[in-house]
């Protein structure tokens, strides 16, 4: 306990009109969170105000990062400025760390009013890439829209925030630390935790930790390859994968979080994550995973290389549920998906009986339909999968559910992956981000193909491609109506079905941390013939003017 009370500091300062927060929080470039006056500490002022004053005073809330730079110097900010503004407890990760699952994991478990994660997930680490704060409300999940827009009504009026600049915590020591501050009554109270326990704990209740235990280590042992990609998920798989289920030590590689992540971008991809890839094309390995920074993408590889497209992830985990013993307990209230992603998952839906929801991107529509009861399993085509056992994607609880469906079946990645495209038929997907558009003209390309697709006269429009002609049999703007409250969510991206149910989906994205718009392109091509089942998937968009869009499917 501080001897002296510390004080608590009114800064003035000046609004900033960048500040309403996207689909994953407010993500800007490091240098600006750094380097301009007051611009992390006016967002953070804004966040807390945010919260009504008499759910805000004396409430817990948590605080971790990915440990990108920067991270540490705004964990102390906002440490200073929480004790300031009446939060009652911080609970922090060890030196700062909390993968974004953990975070969701903790805030349930202790009944935190919220969390704040420091992470810009996959994008650039070091000085001169990306950083991100987040806020994640009282069910673990992301900001609902009403919260983001609180947000940044505040924040575009603000005029002082409060801190104590006085207030100095060290994040490796594990604990409790107390402090008294002027005019409170109560000690403000910092939680140094465990980064892993909680959220190990929870897993062990997922899943069958000897069964997968195993495999990883019985006669005919699995032999594989994690990449942690130099994020915080690193503590985590040398925690669980090794000394839990028995993974050697050299099965966890780029394990120690840096500041950088070691001078690549934490996207696991095939890009990003080239030297997983090379690896696994050896055929030392059975399978192979990587997981971004702040644990909430990964990506799968089965022997040689083989990969897991998301999409397939998602339909192939769905088929299996019954690998794992949570699932057999709780049985399957739904599934759902973002519009953007395959519809894979709808065939296994049909398949299972299963109610399928259609969702805007955003993980907080699924903590919606999974608060409500109606949804067990979801996912998204970015690499993100979860179940309702939190609100957030979790890319180590979907490695586990592919290493029990292993464990179950005894069959290989690949293997598995065909047997599923044999009894559903394979949905042939890919996605194309063009960055740094300027916005007027993404806005204008968007507003013009919406034109064109909902005339009238596109709905008679073929496609001829080789030998495949594609019709179309509908196209819209995808609006969303929420099954629990009945809110109507529009614009969510433009889509083309065709007859064949294969499609085209246009996107602006909300989630990217540079100057500029992103227009995503996703393309879909159904096939049920197994003997057409092993084709590389290549799709070429040719735009050959505002008017008339010429659109190839060559599989």
């Amino acid at each position: 306990m501080e001897t002296n009370p510390i004080p608590v500091v009114t800064v003035q300062t000046s609004p900033f009109d960048d500040q309403r927060p996207g689909t994953n929080g407010l993500r800007r470039k490091t240098e600006l969170f750094e380097g301009k006056k007051n611009y992390l500490q006016n967002y953070i002022q804004s966040l807390l105000s945010s919260i009504d004053l008499r759910d805000r005073q004396g409430c817990t809330m948590v605080v971790g990062s990915d440990g990108r730079y920067f991270s540490q110097a705004a964990t102390e900010i906002i440490v200073q400025m929480a004790a300031a503004n009446g939060i009652g407890r911080l609970v922090i990760g060890h030196n700062g760390l909390l993968s974004t699952p953990a975070v969701s994991c903790i805030i349930r478990k202790i009944k935190a009013i919220g969390g704040i994660i420091l992470t810009a997930s996959h994008n650039p680490g070091g000085p001169g890439g990306d950083f991100g704060v987040k806020f994640n409300v009282a069910n673990g999940g992301p900001s609902p829209d009403t919260v983001m827009e609180k947000i940044a009504q505040v924040s575009r009026t603000l005029e002082e925030y409060t801190i104590c600049p006085d207030l100095h915590i060290d994040l490796a020591r594990l604990g409790r630390h107390d402090f008294d501050l002027e005019n409170k009554f109560k000690p403000f109270r910092v939680e140094i935790v465990d980064s892993v326990e909680v959220y190990l704990n929870l897993l062990r209740t997922i899943f069958d930790f000897s069964a997968i235990k195993t495999l990883l280590t019985g006669p005919e042992q699995l032999k594989i390859r994690v990449d942690a990609m130099n994020g915080v998920m690193g503590p985590y798989v040398r925690r669980i994968l090794c000394d839990e289920l028995g993974a050697p030590a050299n099965a966890a590689v780029n394990c120690v979080p840096l500041e950088d992540f070691g001078g690549r971008p934490p996207e696991p991809s095939l890009t990003y994550a080239a030297p997983l890839v090379d690896a696994m094309k050896g055929g030392d390995f059975g399978f192979g995973a990587a997981l971004d920074a702040d644990g909430d993408r990964y990506m799968i590889l089965g022997e040689n290389g083989f990969f897991v497209n998301p999409s397939d992830s998602l339909a192939v985990m769905a088929a299996n549920l019954s690998c794992i013993p949570y699932f057999r307990q709780l049985g399957l209230k739904g599934f759902a998906r973002s519009m953007a992603t395959s519809t894979a998952l709808d065939r296994v839906a049909k398949a299972l009986k299963v109610t399928l929801y259609e969702t805007p991107t955003g993980w907080r529509f699924f903590g919606d339909l999974m608060d409500s009861g109606r949804c067990s399993l979801c996912g998204e085509e970015s690499f993100g999968t979860s179940s309702d056992h939190i609100r957030e994607k979790d890319g180590l609880w979907s490695v586990l559910v592919w290493l029990s469906i292993m464990a179950v079946r005894k069959q290989g990645v690949e293997e598995i992956v065909k047997d599923h495209w044999a009894k559903l038929g394979r949905n042939y997907f890919c996605r194309f981000d063009y960055e740094g558009v300027d916005p007027r003209a993404a806005f204008y390309l968007m507003r013009d193909l919406e034109g064109v697709i909902t005339d009238k006269a596109f709905l008679t429009q073929k496609f001829a491609v080789g030998t495949n002609v594609y019709s179309v049999e509908r196209a819209d703007n995808f609006e969303y109506i929420d099954p629990v409250d009945g809110t109507v969510v529009r614009n969510q991206g433009l889509r083309i079905v065709f007859t064949d149910e294969s499609r085209l989906v246009f996107r602006l994205s909300g989630s990217g941390g540079g100057a500029g718009a992103t227009v995503r392109i996703y393309a879909e091509s159904f096939e049920r013939d197994p003997e057409r089942h092993n084709r590389e998937t290549q799709y070429h968009i040719v735009v050959h003017s505002i008017s008339q869009y010429h659109i190839v499917f060559d599989q």
